[in-house]
């Protein structure tokens, strides 16, 4: 194996090094909310260099969208459940437990952060919009193509995210099971 080979392998230090940041990001957002500190401070609570974090991500604001772009579609695959009720079910516990646990109400304060900051942070929410609807659309015509009738992506959204979403922002939690699962009711 040669020395590029190995650079690319999953996990090693690299994959290290890119969790410690995340965490580190995550970390101080929760602390301090969005805006309030430095690739410096974000380097320092991770233990790597500043140069390390310019060389791989080029800027703050990169970095953050990719932790928020990671940390949203990384811990939210589609299940496959059999039917577009149970996909969504499935969906809205998954993404509940998220968004409630540790890191959770962090990271859903960035995505919003990133949304509604300049021209860098519209580009950064429209990629968080496009990979989450692109994730919930395959879902969704995974149950068409087996005949059952499904929702927009956008009602998913409107009707099973955005309320969740809300509550967590404004610390209305916990997301209990009934309260989900008659969202996902309501939508059908």
């Amino acid at each position: 194996m040669n020395e590029r080979q190995q650079a690319r392998r999953p996990g090693g230090r690299s994959a290290r090094v890119g969790a410690q940041v995340h965490q580190a990001v995550t970390d101080l957002i929760s602390e301090r909310g969005y805006g309030n500190f430095t690739v410096g401070e974000v380097a320092a609570r991770a233990g790597v260099a500043d140069s390390s974090i310019y060389r791989r991500w080029g800027s703050l604001e990169t970095l953050l969208t990719d932790v928020a772009l990671t940390r949203l579609n990384a811990q939210s695959p589609m299940p496959d459940t059999g039917s577009v009720a149970g996909d969504l079910r499935a969906y809205a516990a998954q993404v509940a437990r998220e968004i409630t646990g540790p890191d959770g109400p962090a990271v859903l304060h960035l995505a919003v952060a990133l949304s509604s900051t300049g021209q860098q942070g519209l580009q950064a929410g429209d990629l968080l919009r496009t990979e989450r609807m692109r994730q919930l659309q395959s879902m969704l015509d995974r149950a068409r193509d087996r005949g059952e009738p499904a929702p927009d992506a956008l009602d998913v959204l409107d009707h099973i995210l955005a309320p969740m979403y809300i509550r967590v922002l404004f610390g209305i939690v916990p997301l209990a099971p009934d309260y989900i699962d008659g969202l996902v009711d309501r939508l059908l």
